[in-house]
């Protein structure tokens, strides 16, 4: 028998680095997924149709060690992958593979776990098989993801709630096409740094944090918390020059204080400011390098796309790949071809 499951990748609104800080988070799961088709096999077979990265297949054997630790017996199967989530580009295509692998393992073993502890068992194997010291955002929000809803995440006691998304605004995702590579970066550094910092506070963690002390990396961690609750209010209230104004801080303390932005998201940022319908921009996800979102009018949406790809193309002479897409819902059984082109 052959069964599909589907998981998306995901764009993080606002709240970066808060997430291994046990800080906020407001990301939303976007219309671009892995499709993880699983039949019986002789032996585990892993493909993919794509063009992944050397090593993917860590992912998916770090997600059978954690299910098998939680008792799950994985018979031989066959897994094939498909994903139109761009690899590389900050929109966690990590996390859809893990989540996309666990259902259908779980599917195959004829087993079911509660959505949270599918969520949780893919960030262990990422920290312990693949060793990014990731936070629980990505996999969460793979799961919990739901259609025109971002979600406001405390990443300490993981109460989450869904706040809607004025239909209106549209999510436009500008991919540099300066592939970030995590793992091999400062993004382990900045957790240390993060670790230390809250040591040297006297805090359990920069969330509990309300001073920084001159620490530019604490500073970003405190400012960038109240900057999320605060978003959370002008979305809800629709209050869109508050919204502008808070991306572009939060981008300027990931430039400045956390260091983990790049020239090309610092050029991507400044030509969305020359481009109709911009609400507001900031660089996502990890950084060093991968994407910016851009919260943009919807009925300006393919103008704003346009104008901004030919604006980085001018200066950079890179074409980037830039996506317009609404929030979609999480990880599900598939009988079809979800994804949007």
């Amino acid at each position: 028998m052959t069964l599909r499951y589907r998981a998306p990748g995901r764009v993080n609104l606002i709240g970066e680095h808060t997430d291994y800080n046990d800080g906020y988070v407001l990301p939303a799961a976007i219309a671009f997924d892995t499709v993880a088709t699983v039949s019986p096999a002789e032996k585990l077979e892993l493909v993919s149709l794509n063009d992944p990265p050397a090593g993917w297949e860590r992912y998916v054997l770090g997600v059978i060690e954690q299910l098998q630790k939680r008792g799950v017996v994985i018979p031989p199967v066959r897994l094939v992958f498909d994903s139109s989530v761009p690899i590389g580009a900050g929109l966690s295509s990590s996390a859809a593979l893990e989540v996309s692998a666990a259902l259908a393992l779980l599917g195959a073993a004829k087993r079911e776990l509660g959505k949270l502890e599918i969520a949780q068992l893919c960030q262990q194997a990422e920290v312990e098989t693949v060793g990014l010291a990731c936070g629980i955002m990505d996999q969460f929000i793979a799961m919990h993801g739901k259609a025109n809803h971002a979600v406001l995440l405390d990443c300490r006691t993981l109460v989450s709630r869904q706040v809607r998304i004025p239909k209106d605004i549209a999510l436009v995702i500008a991919d540099t096409r300066l592939k970030h590579e995590l793992a091999s970066s400062e993004y382990n550094t900045r957790k240390a740094e993060c670790e230390a910092a809250a040591l040297e506070l006297g805090v359990t963690s920069l969330r509990d944090a309300n001073v920084w002390n001159g620490n530019r990396r604490a500073r970003h961690i405190v400012t960038e918390n109240a900057r999320v609750l605060s978003f959370v209010e002008s979305l809800e209230t629709n209050e869109r020059r508050m919204m502008g104004e808070l991306m572009a801080a939060s981008h300027a303390s990931l430039r400045d204080d956390y260091e983990v932005s790049c020239p090309e998201l610092d050029l991507m940022v400044e030509c969305a400011q020359r481009c109709p319908g911009l609400i507001g921009a900031r660089m996502t996800g990890g950084g060093f390098g991968g994407s910016t979102i851009n919260l943009v009018a919807a009925e300006h949406s393919e103008a704003f796309r346009d104008r901004l790809a030919r604006l980085y193309e001018a200066e950079t002479g890179k074409a980037p790949n830039i996506l317009i897409t609404k929030a979609a819902d999480g990880a599900s059984a598939s009988t079809d071809d979800p994804r949007i082109q």
